[in-house]
């Protein structure tokens, strides 16, 4: 039994840094990814990978399509269109849903900046979102640790970061680098209850994450 692996539900799968989430969970020896989708191509895409999905959406009630969850990983984004909806009540949704599911561990796919939105006026109504689901998902009593990163790029991961609880300054950090941090955490003695931010820096992620 030991040896099973457990099954992580991904919001957000077919989104560019939830496909690497994917991607990365594949290949790993511990976990087996579960994409939660909107579409049945996108369902069709991932089973054709042989990833198994769950169709569902995150503005409808996904309680009676989601069950028997390990963990979880929130990834999704509305890209400003329905920041509200899909960034907000979406993950608070999620956290509901995948809690009676049985999940024992959920990461959170947050901002930098959620602490403070009104420091970024541009971004305000997205980070406010984005701290309501993160203040969510602290106060649901599931084991979780909530990744807060700077401004992502497409650039080539390095599996280097720079990790505090808050960095004060700003930065950008790859995709890449983001899922695997967001895979990393899925460890039940990782980052445990725990919210931070990360930029590229000179850390393997690995040992970032293992540091206080």
């Amino acid at each position: 039994m030991e040896n099973q692996k457990q099954s992580v539900l991904v919001a957000g799968a077919n989104g560019t840094t939830g496909r690497i989430v994917i991607e990365l969970l594949k290949k790993s020896d511990k976990y087996e990814p579960v994409a939660l989708v909107r579409q049945q191509d996108q369902q069709k895409s991932f089973e054709q990978y042989n990833v198994s999905t769950i169709l569902g959406d995150l503005e409808s009630d996904l309680s009676d399509t989601i069950k028997n969850v390990d963990k979880a990983i929130f990834a999704a984004g509305s890209g400003g269109k329905k920041v509200k909806a899909v960034d907000q009540e979406g993950a608070k949704h999620f956290t509901d849903v995948v809690k009676s599911a049985g999940a024992k561990k959920i990461v959170m796919l947050s901002s930098m900046g959620a602490d403070n939105p009104s420091q970024a006026p541009d971004l305000q109504e997205y980070l406010e979102a984005k701290k309501n689901a993160d203040e969510y998902l602290r106060s649901s009593g599931v084991n979780y640790s909530i990744v807060r990163p700077g401004a992502l790029t497409d650039k080539n991961g390095d599996n280097k970061i720079e990790l505090q609880e808050k960095i004060g300054k700003h930065g950008e950090i790859p995709r890449a680098d983001v899922a695997k941090t967001l895979v990393e955490s899925l460890d039940d003695n990782v980052k445990s209850n725990k919210t931070f931010e990360i930029i590229s820096g000179e850390v393997e992620i690995e040992e970032a994450l293992k540091s206080a």
